[in-house]
């Protein structure tokens, strides 16, 4: 099932857009190598999962993985041939904001190569470009 909030203020959202990059977000915080962004989108729940489960079947129940974004934007889509007016349609799905370096997914307790390829398997699924980063080491 797909990643999504138990309830809301409001059911429905603007669709604002801001092109910025990530002030928050944007390091390995909980594991040891992670998967950042690189470009700004919505990435749906689906998407999300999808991500998920492939890197967890290449894991195959070793290390612990830490998804770092939640879908919580309401993207609402009118049926196709409908005419205008008639207020705003359903929600379709939900998404997440992701700006131009968020960390994505993060993983910890396995060897790099396997995290590497781990994490590859999720950026395949990503509707963004991607890439793979380790934690940095503060002196």
């Amino acid at each position: 099932m797909a990643l999504m909030p138990k309830r809301v203020k409001y059911r429905k959202e603007q669709r604002r857009v801001r092109d910025r990059k990530a002030t928050k977000g944007n390091y390995v915080a909980y594991g040891d190598y992670g998967l950042q962004a690189l470009e700004g989108a919505w990435i749906s729940g689906q998407v999300l999962d999808a991500g998920r489960i492939a890197s967890q079947h290449y894991m195959k129940r070793e290390g612990k993985l830490f998804i770092r974004v939640f879908p919580d934007k309401p993207i609402s889509k009118k049926p196709l041939e409908t005419r205008m007016g008639t207020g705003k349609a359903e929600v379709e799905y939900w998404a997440a904001r992701v700006k131009p370096g968020t960390m994505l997914f993060e993983i910890a307790g396995v060897p790099e190569p396997t995290a590497k390829l781990a994490l590859l398997r999720a950026a395949m699924k990503m509707p963004v470009r991607c890439r793979f980063v380790g934690r940095r080491v503060r002196v």
